[in-house]
């Protein structure tokens, strides 16, 4: 085969290295071979219409992620890769694309135009390409970090995946522009966890929780369907559950919540419809205890051997809440949903229940954004004196867990504190979306003793706020959570903190001049003696300068907590937990930092030219 020389374009993108000598792709003998059947463990499909499919596996010995892109309808070409927040632009790239004679794949990026670049290191590496029925499959592989200023640092928790598809031949790489592109991203969890699946019993029944024929919105909608179990449902364990998603809604269905609603509440009318409609029963507020959770990617999510969690029984409410994230930014039409989840559960019960633990800020207008802040970070603290009354003496094992802010959340951590010292990440998510919230099994079990310190911390982005984002259960006020899943159950069912209400009394006489008493007292002893005015409205009041930003965020960083160490009851454990000192950290981990491939396919330095079928894609 004859190979085309770059243009000058693509050789100027290459900073002066050599593309004149690509790799020739011969895949004639994959023409005659039968196709595989889904060989890599994890699929999603990446476009509403169905049309590009991903599945993908892990490697963490090799620290490398494989991909194979189905592709059913190839007109000329597809770019998929990475980015930070699911933009197209300054995203890290793969590109096969066409020039009308011959065909090209290569590792490519985006700067924050629009326009690609060849990447003058090339970390993506094409394994094989076929025709199937299906359409145009390829394999390929990408370590997990590159020390490639231009790519996109794989780790733990969210990516945002982005695609574009290429209409028109390009005569040259640089000659795409991802603003005229049809495109799009979905968000997964690439790096899942390898985890033995434990074995189910053989009394096992199963229980569907799911929506009746939804006609799924012509926008991004959030659906609710109330639901209950039946009169007299005995105690069971929840040993295992999964989606199950209506055939061909597999794009639509964003993300998918079972609540179980408070034990007080006796009867509740019935509702399915958009969860912000007027018509919304007021009591399915009090449906936030999450029972199950799934989002695109997932797959069936189990508990441990010796543990599983209840439901039903007198000491449970009977009353569930399903939550549907529909996501039909194409507009749709006509599509009907019964999706939901199944449960899988056992009358034998298991040696421990299960529990679920809030961690984190509690909800109150005392924590507080600034607006136009790229970062502004929050932290809540379960307390070593919380752990050391609530705890057993062996201590619990976090097998799971679920990050959760409202709409400016972009970042949240958990980390765990023993003797003062940083140990280890319970679960963490850098490029945090709350559009994309699911239960992650952690690849390591976490064990916490009495006297240890959980710390969780949330970063915030209120750019595009003119007012203070303050704290809160509504949709546009923020939150900070980890709910984490353990065993063996304790009573502590919440450990959380907020700031003692008289020092931000304090700060709001500092910078709003206000009235207030200055010599307001704070003390155990008396308790808060400054004026209970409206938080939101003294936050509303606040000149947003500089000097009023560090001074919050000082507040926030030094000042001593509340700390709330609830019992399922909302009784606090028996003790003084206001006026907390912050728990002292003598010792941090380290960042996470990418680790450099210590070898590499030095063949693979320019554009791959991919023959099938003539050449063309």
């Amino acid at each position: 085969m004859q190979v085309p020389s770059p243009s000058a374009r693509e050789a100027a993108s290459m900073y002066g290295t050599a593309v004149a000598v690509f790799l020739v792709l011969l895949v004639a003998v994959l023409q005659g071979s039968a196709p595989p059947e889904s060989p890599l463990p994890y699929q999603i499909l990446l476009d509403p219409k169905g049309d590009l499919e991903l599945s993908w596996d892990v490697s963490y010995t090799q620290e490398t992620v494989y991909f194979q892109l189905l592709v059913q309808e190839v007109k000329a070409g597809v770019l998929f890769g990475m980015s930070d927040r699911g933009e197209l632009e300054n995203a890290d790239l793969v590109v096969l694309w066409t020039d009308g004679n011959n065909a090209y794949f290569g590792d490519a990026w985006s700067d924050q135009r629009g326009q690609i670049h060849l990447d003058s290191q090339q970390d993506y590496q094409l394994l094989w390409v076929q025709r199937t029925p299906k359409g145009l499959c390829l394999l390929f592989k990408r370590p997990f970090g590159t020390c490639d200023p231009k790519d996109y640092f794989i780790e733990e928790g969210t990516v945002h995946l982005v695609y574009g598809v290429l209409e028109e031949p390009f005569g040259s790489l640089e000659a795409i522009n991802t603003s005229g592109l049809q495109k799009g991203l979905q968000r997964v969890q690439l790096l899942k966890p390898k985890i033995s699946i434990p074995a189910l019993p053989a009394d096992r029944r199963t229980m569907d929780i799911q929506a009746h024929n939804v006609l799924i919105p012509s926008k991004t909608t959030y659906w609710c369907h109330f639901t209950k179990l039946p009169q007299g449902f005995p105690k069971h364990h929840i040993v295992m559950y999964e989606p199950i998603i209506t055939k061909g809604n597999e794009a639509l269905v964003h993300h998918i919540e079972i609540f179980q609603c408070t034990g007080q509440l006796q009867n509740i009318t019935s509702f399915s419809g958009s969860c912000d409609s007027k018509e919304k029963p007021q009591e399915l507020s009090n449906c936030r205890h999450v029972l199950a959770a799934w989002a695109l990617g997932a797959k069936a999510f189990y508990y441990p051997e010796e543990a599983g969690l209840a439901f039903g029984g007198s000491e449970s409410s009977r009353f569930l809440l399903l939550e549907i994230h529909y996501h039909n930014p194409t507009n749709i039409q006509g599509r009907y949903d019964n999706s939901g989840i199944r449960l899988h559960y056992t009358a034998k019960l298991r040696r421990f229940n299960a529990g679920i633990m809030e961690l984190g800020l509690v909800y109150t207008p005392l924590m507080a954004i600034p607006p136009k802040e790229s970062a502004f970070v929050l932290t809540g603290y379960c307390t070593d004196k919380c752990t050391q009354a609530a705890l057993p003496p062996l201590g619990i094992r976090i097998f799971a867990s679920q990050l959760h802010t409202h709409l400016t959340g972009t970042k949240v951590v958990t980390v765990l504190v023993r003797d003062g010292r940083e140990t280890e990440i319970v679960n963490r998510d850098d490029h945090y979306n709350p559009n994309f919230q699911e239960i992650r099994m952690l690849r390591n079990i976490v064990s916490v003793y009495p006297g240890d310190v959980l710390i969780t911390s949330c970063t915030y982005n209120t750019k595009d706020k003119n007012e203070a984002t303050v704290g809160g259960l509504g949709t546009e006020e923020e939150m900070c959570v980890n709910y984490i899943h353990y065993y063996p159950q304790t009573q502590l069912e919440l450990c959380k903190s907020h700031i003692d209400s008289c020092f931000l009394q304090k700060y709001f006489h500092l910078v709003n001049r206000s009235n207030l008493e200055e010599n307001c007292t704070c003390s155990q002893a008396s308790g808060t003696t400054c004026p209970q005015a409206s938080i939101p409205e003294q936050f509303a009041s606040v000149p947003w300068n500089s000097f009023s930003r560090v001074v919050l965020k000082a507040l926030y960083d030094f000042i001593p907590v509340s700390v709330h160490c609830n019992k399922s009851s909302a009784v606090r454990f028996p003790g003084k937990w206001d006026l907390q000192p912050l728990p002292e950290i003598i010792s941090k981990l380290e960042e996470p930092t990418p680790r450099c491939p210590t070898s590499r396919d030095q063949s693979s330095s320019g554009l791959t030219v991919v023959t099938i079928g003539g050449g063309k894609v």
